[in-house]
């Protein structure tokens, strides 16, 4: 039976974050993953560090926080992961987007945020690949990009060299808390027993959590993404429709049923091999990743609106993955009460690249017992408990 300090179930990027802070901080920690490392969420994502499409106020100040962690991780670690921090942009299709932008931007700005509206005119100078009869936007200054297969393998790299055990093929079948305080972990690849555990399986944290009797409010969302050959230089930053957000947090848009039906909005972001990747959808499918070619055909169609030119492009591939939602759109990054030493991180929905950073930070802070980096009760577990009470 191998004993470790802390041990991280997940090889996604929050798990190779956590392993990273955790064993930078001097702690002894096995990272485990149910199959190869970064092959789950981490894999089928865009690469965005990103403020502008989160609420203003916790959630866009912790976006900030963690966009400063991976900057100076850029610096920091070993291995490159193609950072850039070009900004990115919001583009509006209608006068009453225009107007609910201006009020987002003045909450932005009003929460400490780098925001700015963009006029016509701006929007031109951005690509001359824009429809014509696009309004405007805002900017966010500070987003950045990077890719995350390689953000998390270099983080894992350093979370190695740091010590840290990583084991591929080893899924969790048992797990118990014992009397004594540490946890005995039943797996594929032997036994285990740990100081402290932390939950980072992002869709499949409810499974883990039942083992403990805990229940986990994390639902899979699934989402696609195109990937297109670039002919012409589009545009060198993320680029999403305001429309996003307004998906993203369930609000009514003017759209087609299918549109509707499938929560596509309009995101670009172009890579560092140049080609892009084009997005989004939203729905609740389960755990299905098969690719669903009406989605497809409706995220295309989604972008040629923004995008005329981009009729011509050529699909290289399509995929899908499954974003970890909770109800509030916060993700969990929580000690939990009833069974101390256990920790969850997970449920960052579209979030997790963002995010992971500063994930990685917290949970190592929590672990420490140390002050955290940001205030954690909105990211507490206990807030869903609290409201299943008051009902």
């Amino acid at each position: 039976m191998k004993h470790c300090d802390v041990l991280v179930i997940g090889g996604g990027i929050i798990g190779c974050s956590i392993a990273y802070y955790a064993s930078k901080y001097g702690r002894d920690v096995t990272i485990i993953e149910k199959g190869e490392f970064v092959s789950g969420t981490s894999s089928r994502c865009d690469g965005n560090i990103l403020a502008i499409d989160k609420d203003p106020g916790f959630d866009s100040q912790m976006s900030l926080v963690s966009q400063n962690l991976v900057e100076e991780l850029s610096r920091n670690l070993e291995h490159s992961f193609e950072y850039r921090a070009p900004g990115s942009i919001l583009v509006c299709e209608s006068d009453e987007e225009m107007e609910a932008a201006q009020k987002w931007v003045d909450r932005q700005k009003a929460a400490g945020l780098p925001f700015r509206m963009l006029d016509r005119q701006d929007i031109r100078q951005e690509s001359p690949f824009f429809a014509d009869d696009l309004l405007g936007g805002l900017e966010c200054a500070t987003d950045s990009t990077v890719n995350p297969y390689l953000l998390a393998f270099a983080l894992l790299e350093e979370a190695k060299k740091l010590g840290a055990t990583a084991l591929k093929h080893t899924e969790v079948k048992q797990m118990k808390k014992e009397k004594s305080g540490s946890f005995t972990i039943e797996t594929t690849n032997g036994a285990f027993t740990a100081d402290h555990v932390v939950n980072a399986a992002g869709v499949w944290a409810p499974q883990i959590g039942k083992m403990l009797n805990l229940s986990i409010p994390i639902k899979p969302r699934k989402g696609h993404i195109i990937v297109a050959s670039r002919q012409q230089h589009v545009g060198s930053r993320k680029v999403m429709e305001f429309g996003y957000l307004i998906s993203k947090f369930g609000g009514k848009r003017r759209i087609d049923p299918l549109t509707e039906k499938y929560g596509v909005a309009l995101v670009f972001e172009p890579t560092e091999s140049q080609n892009f990747l084009i997005g989004s959808s939203r729905e609740f499918v389960g755990f299905n990743m098969k690719v669903n070619n009406d989605v497809i055909q409706c995220i295309a169609n989604r972008a040629i609106r923004f995008y005329p030119r981009m009729a011509d492009m050529m699909v290289i591939r399509s995929y899908a993955g499954l974003r970890p939602w909770t109800e509030d759109h916060l993700p969990i990054v929580s000690r939990v009460d009833k069974v101390p030493n256990y920790y969850i991180a997970a449920g960052h929905e579209g979030d997790g690249i963002s995010l992971a950073a500063v994930t990685g930070k917290i949970i190592e802070e929590l672990i420490n017992e140390k002050e955290t980096s940001i205030p954690v009760e909105p990211l507490s577990f206990n807030r869903f408990k609290e409201r299943v009470l008051s009902r």
